[in-house]
């Protein structure tokens, strides 16, 4: 999930006036406060028990204000339950960005959106290398043509625990390939997949993608996520979850509590 208050404070993708390309086209509707609160409206038929916060693409040159922000709402509403934190890999200040995310006891690991090439890039790596030590794991959210880089990488450091966004962002046309890409990087034990921010898929499609992820990590090192508000663009929170509970309505009820719950609480250490 996501919280933010583009009002009072600055993302550029949600206050600069000209919309950065996004994948759901005009997001418009998405530059306003979303709080605890809201999330809580959107999930209201729903159990939610613990949540788990992502960056949200805050100002790059001030990482720490996005976690006392956090810090701020964890107070204020009782959630999130765990965040994870921006941290720019290859940037100068990477060791002592990463050692103050890991001083927050609500941190669990960091998120950017590597470039193409960038998960091979030594200095890069270097930053990556320091997240293990300092307890904290990856989140990876970059396009299905990137897992190659992912595998790699994956294999380069085994103690370090990845987690791969938004289903490796499968394409409609590139299912194929996508699913190829996603079987590779899943052999990697350290690589843990949600499934989420399929809204440019049909319905068929998105039950494809849900069954394809599963297939590939197994019950055990996938799970379910909301991608709210954002994708809030495509879908309601009960279709979403909706689409979820019908795709797996096969499985074992230990499975589906795996999917749906424990993996996320055991990956976040929200214990």
């Amino acid at each position: 999930m996501h919280v933010w208050d583009p009002g009072v404070h600055y993302y550029p993708w949600l206050c600069d006036p000209q919309p950065i390309a996004f994948r759901y086209g005009d997001y418009a509707s998405l530059r306003r406060s979303y709080q605890p609160s809201d999330y809580r409206a959107d999930s209201a038929r729903w159990p939610v028990e613990r949540t788990v916060y992502i960056e949200a693409e805050w100002d790059p040159r001030n990482p720490h204000g996005e976690m006392d922000f956090i810090g701020a709402i964890r107070e204020q509403f009782g959630m999130p339950s765990v965040a994870i934190a921006q941290a720019w890999l290859d940037a100068p200040d990477c060791a002592a960005v990463l050692a103050a995310h890991a001083r927050r006891p609500f941190v669990r690991g960091v998120r950017h959106k590597p470039r193409p090439g960038q998960m091979d890039d030594a200095r890069w790596r270097a930053g990556y290398a320091q997240l293990a030590p300092l307890g904290l794991h990856f989140e990876l959210q970059a396009p299905w043509r990137q897992l190659g880089e992912a595998a790699r990488l994956a294999g380069d450091f085994p103690d370090t625990a990845l987690v791969l966004n938004h289903a490796g962002l499968p394409i409609a046309g590139e299912m194929a390939e996508w699913r190829a890409a996603m079987a590779a990087l899943a052999r990697f034990g350290n690589v843990s997949a949600k499934i989420s921010g399929l809204g440019n898929l049909e319905s068929a499609l998105r039950r494809e993608a849900i069954l394809t992820v599963i297939d590939a990590f197994g019950t055990q090192r996938a799970m379910f996520a909301s991608n709210y508000p954002v994708d809030s663009l495509r879908m309601s929170f009960d279709d979403i979850f909706g689409g979820f509970d019908e795709a797996t309505g096969e499985l074992t009820e230990r499975e589906r509590r795996d999917l749906f719950h424990d993996n996320a609480v055991r990956t976040y250490r929200m214990e």
